[in-house]
């Protein structure tokens, strides 16, 4: 009958070197998955804090397109603000001019026959007859609700009693236009008063018989006496 081999059996010692051949790699295993997750995480954890505590260049472009698109609306709607109280003032102030004109006529016959404005607003505070002759007369308007200044210097006020060269401003520093009686034939009825409005501009040919020019490009935003 034939002998099965005999496996020697394994000595402690051998067995003792197989047992921590084995641990061994169990435990280099583990502390090499241990060290993979630490990395992971740091990882993660430094990727999460670059999201969380910084901006891409595209995150910073965008919210600097966004800050100059509110900043161009807001001076926008700042600018056009601005113009309107700027027209509402010019036509407050030719209402009260107006009025004065009107207040002069029923006091000396006529209303002041000039085109210079600094001759309209002596005529105004009492100073100046409807042709031009020097008087002693009471004032028509209150010259402290106006800007009043002289040619060429419009942000520097005057005393329209001690400076005969005063004009009248208007809310874009240019002179009050005024015309009466400058043309013949005179085919208005009354006088002419107006500003130059935002542009500043005016037609070549501001009059024809007294009457305004409208209609040129020129004139587009001026602003007249009991018109606008």
């Amino acid at each position: 009958m034939p002998v099965s081999p005999v496996t020697p059996a394994l000595r402690s010692s051998d067995r003792s070197a197989v047992g921590s051949h084995a641990f061994g790699g169990l435990r280099l295993s583990t502390l090499s998955t241990r060290l993979f997750c630490r990395a992971a995480a740091r990882t993660n954890t430094g990727r999460r804090a670059r999201r969380n505590g910084a901006f891409t260049l595209l995150e910073l472009l965008v919210v600097i397109g966004i800050i100059a698109i509110l900043a161009g609306i807001v001076l926008g709607v700042g600018r056009r603000a601005s113009e309107s109280g700027k027209i509402a003032r010019a036509k407050a102030e030719m209402a009260a001019l107006s009025t004065a004109l009107e207040a002069y006529k029923s006091q000396y016959g006529d209303y002041p026959q000039t085109n210079n404005a600094d001759r309209m607003l002596r005529s105004l505070i009492g100073l100046k007859g409807p042709l031009g002759a020097d008087i002693v007369g009471r004032a028509l308007i209150e010259s402290a609700k106006f800007a009043i200044a002289l040619p060429g210097a419009a942000t520097v006020a005057v005393d329209p009693f001690t400076n005969a060269s005063a004009e009248l401003i208007d809310p874009w520093d240019v002179p009050y236009v005024y015309a009466y009686k400058t043309q013949s034939p005179w085919t208005n009825s009354s006088f002419v008063l107006y500003t130059l409005g935002p542009d500043g501009k005016d037609a070549a040919t501001p009059l024809t018989n007294g009457l305004p020019n409208t209609t040129a490009a020129e004139s587009r935003d001026n602003l007249y006496a009991n018109r606008n």
